[in-house]
């Protein structure tokens, strides 16, 4: 059974094929290619040679089987993926600007994607980390309620909860939304933030006020905050841990930051020290940044050991 679980939106991307094409824009994509934060995350897990599940829906067409057949050919446990007659997969439109910005178009609260259903409590008995996305809690409320009443079976099961928030500031002004991720927190032991969400949810006008209130909950182990191209840090109660990014020729950054949190969580699951995690987080992030679409950077473990060993003889 996972030692590692999920649950959240299954989609496919359809992309630009070239940069600076508008959405509203006559142009060509390239797709489709499996992604969405939960199952970018849960695939690379699964590619790192843990057992890894996702809990999730996609439509009975032909980009249902896409995201299907990906996972499965990668290891991913999909028994509890729903097939919907009813509702067509989950679809985004992404295209790219020079100066590095996105735009999106998302076919996601009515398709397929939030018709997920709450597991049984024993599937979640093996469970050592279930993690939540915090763009899973702004899907829908009955998504979110959803994922809320698995994580807290899982917590019954003796896991940890991983939170990576990826909110929105503007809906964080949703009670229920605010509500859903307060709950999620609350319970966190490992939290995984980018350095705008920490102060946004702790209410903090620094970086040290904010980890300070975050260690203000009896469950918080660490914090792993994540900062760009200034690399990131895990902060414990007792020190903190700086690591640095790898440098690649950037091409697609979607999935990078999933991509560090699947890797982070398998080294610790692997015995590694936290630096030893870090380094194969962003490993992680920086082979996927080097490739076009949101999981097809090839992460395994040779590759981010081949990637740790250039940046330490400078190759």
């Amino acid at each position: 059974m996972p030692e590692i679980w999920i649950m959240g939106e299954m989609l496919v991307e359809m992309m630009r094929t070239e940069t600076g094409v508008k959405l509203s824009e006559e142009g060509l994509f390239r797709g489709p290619f499996p992604s969405g934060a939960p199952a970018i995350f849960i695939d690379v897990a699964s590619r790192l040679g843990h057992q890894a599940g996702i809990f999730g829906a996609v439509g009975d067409d032909a980009f249902g089987r896409n995201l299907l057949d990906r996972l499965t050919a990668d290891g991913v446990n999909v028994e509890h993926v729903n097939v919907s007659p009813d509702r067509l997969t989950g679809i985004a439109f992404v295209t790219y600007f020079e100066d590095g910005s996105r735009e999106f178009l998302f076919h996601l609260p009515d398709s397929a994607a939030v018709q997920v259903e709450v597991p049984e409590q024993g599937i979640l008995e093996s469970c050592t980390y279930f993690h939540v996305m915090g763009c899973s809690l702004m899907a829908s409320r009955d998504f979110a309620a959803a994922i809320v009443k698995t994580m807290n079976l899982a917590l019954t099961s003796g896991a940890k909860i991983s939170f990576d928030p990826n909110v929105r500031k503007e809906l964080l002004g949703d009670a229920e939304v605010s509500e859903f991720v307060g709950d999620v927190l609350r319970k966190t032991s490992i939290f995984m933030p980018g350095v705008e969400e920490l102060l946004l949810l702790t209410e903090s006008e620094t970086v040290e006020e904010g980890i300070k209130k975050c260690f203000e909950n009896p469950a918080m182990e660490m914090v792993v905050l994540k900062k760009g191209s200034q690399g990131s840090t895990v902060y414990t109660r007792e020190r903190e841990y700086s690591q640095g990014i790898y440098r690649v020729k950037a091409v697609d950054p979607t999935g990078a930051g999933d991509s560090y949190d699947a890797a982070f969580l398998c080294g610790l699951l692997e015995g590694k020290s936290i630096e030893e995690a870090m380094q194969m987080a962003s490993a992680a992030g920086a082979i996927n940044t080097a490739a076009f679409g949101p999981m097809e950077g090839r992460i395994d473990h040779m590759k981010i050991d081949e990637m740790i060993r250039l940046h330490e003889t400078g190759g």
